[in-house]
């Protein structure tokens, strides 16, 4: 076109029209271009960013794992103590009570007996009336006590109020 090649002035008019065009669309696509090169940095910073703090959450994640396992074996060997304790203290229990212990514990969640204290049920928080506590006083220390609301083993203490 520079060198005179093309005669026709329409051809050259439409050349000329083309060269126009295709300049627009190199400097849209250059724009769109620099505007995803933008997106893909910010992107990429992100990315790096949401990294870091995945790392840190990672960290602190095993840290804390290691934490709720060192945990974990300090209540075993807890467990297993109390266990022990247990076996021993239950050897010197009669049976019969051990079997209502026991078939209580399992009606109540866990808990068989509960302490008396301060004249209230420690199983149930039931304050015991006079009269209930007035039969309480006078039943034999070896008697089996029950709770009449929750009907848990009650246990005396100093504290009972009796």
């Amino acid at each position: 076109m520079d060198r005179g090649l093309v005669s026709n002035p329409k051809d050259l008019e439409r050349m000329q029209q083309e060269l126009v065009s295709l300049d627009r669309r190199i400097a849209t696509l250059e724009d769109e271009e620099l505007d995803v090169m933008e997106r893909l940095e910010a992107a990429q910073e992100e990315h790096s960013r949401l990294t870091a703090r995945l790392a840190e959450i990672d960290a602190r994640m095993a840290e804390l794992t290691a934490g709720r396992d060192a945990k974990a074996g300090d209540t075993e060997s807890e467990i297993a103590a109390a266990t022990e304790e247990r076996k021993v203290v239950a050897s010197g229990v009669p049976e019969d009570l051990m079997a209502l212990y026991e078939r209580v514990r399992v009606q109540k969640g866990g808990v068989g007996a509960a302490a008396l204290r301060h004249r209230q049920c420690t199983g149930c928080s039931l304050q015991l009336n006079a009269g209930d506590l007035d039969v309480i006083a006078k039943a034999s220390p070896d008697e089996v006590l029950r709770c009449e609301e929750c009907n848990r083993i009650l246990v005396r203490t100093p504290e009972s109020g009796v």
